[in-house]
């Protein structure tokens, strides 16, 4: 394997190996600063991320509000402080060596305002900000304000593209970094545009090779891309590493650190991973954010799969193929099916799956008593952890605090999984992010007899080949 020489990021020079943030509460500062202690870019996860009491417990996050905008200032006023406690965590474990940076979503609710005031709680401690899921266009002018480099997460050269025009122009000096996420091979939300197959991956080489190309017309050539998702083995990605085409490259690996002993993840959850198969990482578009996301295809996804194949389009009244009578809710009012669609509602009837659910894209879908009471028991007690959900139908603009939709039942309260899985909740009941190499823990010869690495021992695995 070719050296593995330092690169310039964000100032100084570093190892081109970039921890990946996790959220919630999955990349913290322990993990960060272990990942910077080695030499590299740590990346805790800000996103509504945990803060700790005198005694070093972890504060959960229990909403008191009898408001959904209320238990929105309640949630980001966790954020600030919660990434407030992991950046100066991250801060004392690495001991001054490497980067420190904060992973946010800039589709979270209230981002700009846990951004900036974790940055003012924490100023010296942190050194970039890694942002995706959205058009973070207010990203730069953040940085700026708090003297930090910036980190766009894109899947495309138009997207850069666009975030330059519109912003990142007027504020360069503090780029630090371009993160290309590969929408078919990354964990966690994906950037797939509506013009892209998810069931059709593209070669990553391409795609990055564009986006530096991109980047040198707008006289970044020298700004190193940082590549994310399906890095695995560097070996694999030789043709990358000192390629004059693609200019400074460095690697982030995210699903990798959460099996390491600082992973703050429970032990069942490390064992679950090594014994993922190929094919056991799904994308899939259920995520109330509106992207596709990759995670285990667990008990939960399947859940909300089967969820979906049970429904059905209504109408209003009688109209074409719908002139099919039936009654929906306990007032029985009317609404019209397609005489085939009848039938199999009969059939789910049968099976016990007896409520109906109206959806915003006037479709009925048919759960069980039980899960239709979570259902409308999780969408009443939103928090506004999103800055719009499709599934509780919050926005977090004013007047009305409403997306103009109908919540939707298809979907799931992905705060409430989230905090449940990374603190010891049931892992077949809840969302797993993970990126589609997870199998190859239980094929990597590092991993025999279930080996957890410390993170120095994985960045020296990683800079050493297999």
């Amino acid at each position: 394997m070719k050296a593995i020489n330092t690169i310039r990021m964000g100032g100084v020079d570093v190892l081109p190996l970039v921890e990946g943030g996790k959220g919630v509460a999955v990349s913290n500062g322990r993990t960060c600063g272990a990942w910077a202690s080695a030499g590299g870019v740590g990346t805790f996860s800000a996103v509504n991320a945990d803060s700790y009491d005198a005694d070093g417990s972890i504060i959960r996050q229990i909403y008191q509000g009898k408001t959904r905008r209320d238990r929105h200032e309640e949630l980001v006023e966790y954020g600030i402080k919660g990434g407030i406690a992991q950046a100066q965590r991250a801060w004392d474990m690495a001991g001054g060596k490497g980067r420190i940076h904060a992973n946010i979503l800039w589709e979270m609710g209230g981002a700009e305002r846990v951004a900036r005031g974790m940055l003012e709680g924490a100023r010296g401690l942190i050194h970039g900000v890694t942002c995706g899921a959205g058009m973070p266009y207010k990203l730069a002018e953040v940085a700026r304000d708090y003297g930090v480099h910036y980190y766009p997460i894109i899947s495309s050269a138009r997207a850069f593209a666009a975030l330059w025009k519109r912003a990142y122009h007027k504020t360069s000096e503090w780029l630090g970094g371009v993160v290309y996420e590969d929408p078919w091979l990354a964990g966690g939300h994906n950037g797939l545009s509506n013009s892209e197959n998810p069931k059709v991956p593209e070669a990553p080489f391409p795609r990055v090779l564009k986006l530096r190309q991109q980047m040198r017309e707008f006289g970044l050539g020298d700004v190193p891309i940082i590549m994310a998702g399906g890095v695995w083995w560097l070996e694999e990605w030789e043709d990358w590493i000192d390629n004059p085409d693609l200019g400074p490259i460095a690697f982030q690996f995210g699903t990798r650190p959460l099996l390491t002993q600082e992973s703050p993840i429970s032990d069942a959850w490390k064992q679950r991973l090594l014994t993922l198969k190929h094919g056991d990482v799904l994308l899939q578009p259920f995520s109330p954010t509106g992207f596709y996301s990759s995670a285990v295809r667990n008990e939960f996804l399947r859940e909300l799969e089967d969820r979906n194949e049970r429904q059905v389009a209504y109408t209003a009244e009688p109209v074409g193929a719908h002139m099919a009578e039936y009654g929906v809710g306990p007032r029985k009012r009317l609404v019209y099916v397609a005489p085939h669609d009848l039938a199999r509602i009969a059939h789910w009837e049968a099976e016990g799956f007896t409520e109906a659910m109206r959806t915003p894209d006037n479709t009925l879908i048919f759960v069980t008593p039980e899960k239709s009471r979570e259902i409308v028991k999780d969408q009443v007690d939103c928090m506004g952890c999103l800055s719009a959900c499709r599934f509780s139908n919050w926005s977090q603009h004013e007047p009305d605090f409403d997306n103009g939709r109908r919540a939707d039942p298809r979907s799931f309260c992905i705060q409430k999984t989230l905090q449940d899985v990374s603190h010891d909740g049931a892992l077949e009941k809840n969302l797993m992010f993970a990126g589609h190499n997870a199998y190859r823990f239980g094929s990597d010869p590092f991993y025999s007899n279930g080996f957890i690495p410390g993170a120095k021992q994985l960045v020296e695995r990683i800079l050493t080949g297999r």
